[in-house]
């Protein structure tokens, strides 16, 4: 017999550069709630209630800011993105053209 465990990314979270990687790839989704979701899951990774006292906020604003389609306030993303001990940095998308002769 088969036995299925649900997956937790979470539990894979386990170094700063992991931590790094996925939320970035989480960024270049299209979708902002791929993201908010990578920052629940890291804050799960880390401890969901010392990340709400880190960012200044009650475990359950905490839940209801990173719940499925919510729409967190800017400065609430900050204070999480600041909370896991992350930065946010913006590149350049410009893209290099050949020219063919």
């Amino acid at each position: 017999m088969t036995t299925i465990t649900k997956f937790d990314i979470a539990e894979y979270l386990d170094s700063e550069e992991m931590i790094a990687a996925y939320l970035n790839e989480a960024l270049n989704d299209d979708d902002p709630n791929t993201f908010l979701m990578a920052i629940a899951d890291v804050a799960k990774a880390r401890g969901m209630t010392q990340i709400a006292k880190d960012a200044g906020l009650g475990r359950e604003s905490l839940y209801k800011a990173l719940a499925p389609n919510a729409k967190p306030r800017y400065d609430t993303v900050i204070k999480l993105i600041h909370s896991l001990g992350v930065t946010l940095t913006v590149t350049s998308q410009e893209k290099t053209t050949v020219a063919v002769d």
